[in-house]
């Protein structure tokens, strides 16, 4: 007599089954995993989606961004928003550039000078040093010649997001004699990681003396 096998059992599901059930059952399960695979793949997109989303947010928030800066004995709104500085931030930086680079002596021009060119870019540092060298060669051959270099109230300070025009007077003292003259003092500047940094200098229009 023969025995029925193992693998011929009643609880085998494929048990008194067609044979095209069996390969039905393997479409099925095939499908099924590819569906699987499908819906994975579609998480993947969703969640590369939303991190790409909230990257650009953290970088937009990043942007815009309000960094405070009050040097001190300072007061007022000084701050950069993104990569644009606030009124009052343009108002302190062109005094600060003014007094640095318009009012000194052979004995103040040096230390003010490396000061300046601390917040010189460095595209346009060597072309900064190398003017203000000039005027301490001067100095050096007049060392009774002093400027002094003030903002006009009479005029006012205009500026865009790329430079500055201040109009000013100048007073030039050289041995007890003393000569005005008024014009404009262009600062070219660039805003960079919240940082101003300083590009040129150009006075303009100095030929009229104010006696």
């Amino acid at each position: 007599m023969f025995r029925r096998s193992s693998a011929q059992s009643p609880s085998d599901p494929l048990l008194d089954k067609p044979a095209s059930f069996g390969i039905h059952r393997y479409l099925q399960g095939s499908s099924n995993l590819f569906e699987e695979n499908r819906l994975l793949k579609f998480s993947v997109l969703g969640l590369f989606g939303i991190t790409a989303v909230l990257g650009i947010a953290l970088y937009t928030s990043a942007q815009n961004q309000r960094t405070v800066v009050v040097p001190f004995g300072a007061g007022g709104d000084l701050y950069v928003t993104g990569g644009k500085p606030s009124a009052a931030y343009l108002r302190t930086m062109t005094r600060n550039i003014v007094a640095l680079s318009g009012t000194y002596s052979a004995y103040s021009a040096d230390r003010q000078f490396q000061e300046l060119l601390s917040i010189a870019h460095p595209t346009a540092y060597n072309g900064l040093r190398d003017s203000l060298n000039a005027i301490l060669d001067e100095l050096a051959n007049n060392p009774t010649l002093s400027i002094a270099t003030y903002i006009r109230p009479d005029q006012p300070v205009t500026w865009t997001d790329r430079q500055i025009l201040v109009p000013v007077e100048k007073v030039r003292v050289i041995g007890g004699v003393i000569r005005k003259f008024r014009g404009n003092l262009r600062i070219r500047y660039i805003v960079d990681a919240g940082r101003f940094w300083l590009l040129s200098l150009a006075e303009e229009n100095f030929d009229a003396e104010i006696r």
